[in-house]
C-alpha cells in the first residue's frame, strides 16, 4: 500500500484506488443491453408456446410445446422411469407451492372494507343520479 499525501486513501476489499473508480455520474455498463435483445426468460417462454402436431388416441393434435413436454414427462413416470417420476413429483410439489402462496378468498369483509364498498356504492348511485358516468 502506497502512502501519498494527494491520496491518502485506503484500497482493498470494496475500495479500489481512487484513480480508478467511476465518475460521478458515469456508468459502469454505458452501453447497456443492446435494443431488442431478448432475456432467457422470454426467450424460454416463446420457444415452449411454439406449437407442435402430435399423435394422442391415434388422433393428431396440435399442442404448445409445453403441454408436449408434460404430457411426455407424464407418460414416462406412468410407466415406470424413476427419474421421470422425481421430476414431476418436483413438479407437482412446486405446483402446490405456488397455489398454498396464493391468497384465499375472504367469506367476510373485515368493518374497514366494508365501510369502503358501502361509500364506493354510494358514490356510484349518486352518479347514476345525476346521470353523469365516470
Amino acid at each position: 500500500m502506497k502512502s501519498d499525501n494527494r491520496n491518502n486513501s485506503e484500497i482493498g476489499y470494496g475500495k479500489p484506488p481512487v484513480n480508478t473508480r467511476f465518475k460521478k455520474g458515469q456508468s459502469g455498463n454505458p452501453k447497456g443491453r443492446p435494443k431488442g435483445s431478448t432475456s432467457f426468460t422470454s426467450s424460454a417462454y416463446r420457444v415452449l408456446q411454439e406449437r407442435v402436431n402430435i399423435n394422442e388416441g391415434g388422433r393428431r393434435k396440435t399442442v404448445t410445446k409445453l403441454v408436449a413436454a408434460l404430457k411426455q414427462i407424464a407418460n414416462k413416470a406412468a410407466s415406470g422411469d424413476a427419474n421421470t417420476l422425481r421430476l414431476l413429483i418436483t413438479i407437482v410439489q412446486l405446483m402446490e407451492q405456488r397455489s398454498s402462496d396464493l391468497p384465499t378468498p375472504v367469506d367476510r369483509l373485515d368493518e374497514g372494507d366494508e365501510k369502503l364498498v358501502m361509500g364506493l356504492l354510494a358514490r356510484l348511485k349518486l352518479d347514476e343520479n345525476r346521470g353523469s358516468c365516470k
